[in-house]
């Protein structure tokens, strides 16, 4: 096996499972992208929440947020992540552990365009992560900015982008009878570099 197919494998595995929790019909997985992240901030207090995972490859895994977020500052202080996939009905999981670092501003702009406009609006609404006095405070900021863009394209703020998960360790897990999983991980030191798989009890 090349180099590449080697850097390439654990990215090609998890696109597989990726595809077939994608086919499977809503009723049963009503969001195949869904995540699990989880920062650390100052205090070292960790902190986890529910994500969309917007593209994958070779170079890491992709999502987008405010960057003045909870989760968009502890990035950008700390940049070590950890996300979680777990399909139940495909009865699979996958760990990942790395480093997050911000995507490029054409990257962020592609994704942002793509949006609705509706959430391209509450992008700038949004103070997220902020206290919030009543509902209609946010309601009246929606309403301001839907006024601020009647007409064109709605520019992305500054402060909203993404993050690109580098990889140090990819886990597959598959559950088994009894509780006795099987449990494969690639571990790497540094991205563009060949991974090394181990087999861990369950």
């Amino acid at each position: 096996m090349s180099d590449r197919a080697m850097i390439a494998e654990p990215f090609l595995r998890f696109q597989e499972l990726l595809d077939q929790a994608t086919a499977l019909d809503r009723a049963v997985l009503p969001e195949p992208t869904a995540f699990a992240l989880g920062t650390v901030g100052a205090d070292e207090q960790p902190s986890v929440r529910i994500l969309l995972l917007k593209g994958v490859d070779e170079r890491g895994f992709v999502f987008f947020t405010n960057h003045e977020s909870r989760k968009g500052a502890e990035l950008l202080a700390h940049p070590k992540a950890a996300m979680c996939f777990h399909w139940q009905p495909l009865e699979r999981q996958v760990r990942v552990e790395g480093v997050a670092r911000p995507v490029t501003p054409e990257e962020a702009d592609a994704y942002f365009a793509s949006r609705a406009r509706g959430s391209q609006i509450g992008a700038w609404a949004s103070e997220q992560s902020r206290p919030l006095e009543t509902r209609f405070a946010l309601e009246k900021r929606v309403a301001e900015f839907t006024a601020r863009h009647l007409v064109g394209t709605v520019p992305r703020p500054d402060y909203w982008s993404g993050f690109r998960l580098q990889p140090r360790l990819i886990e597959f897990w598959q559950d088994g009878m009894f509780r006795l999983h099987d449990r494969l991980e690639y571990r790497r030191a540094a991205p563009d570099v060949a991974w090394t798989t181990r087999t861990l009890y369950p």
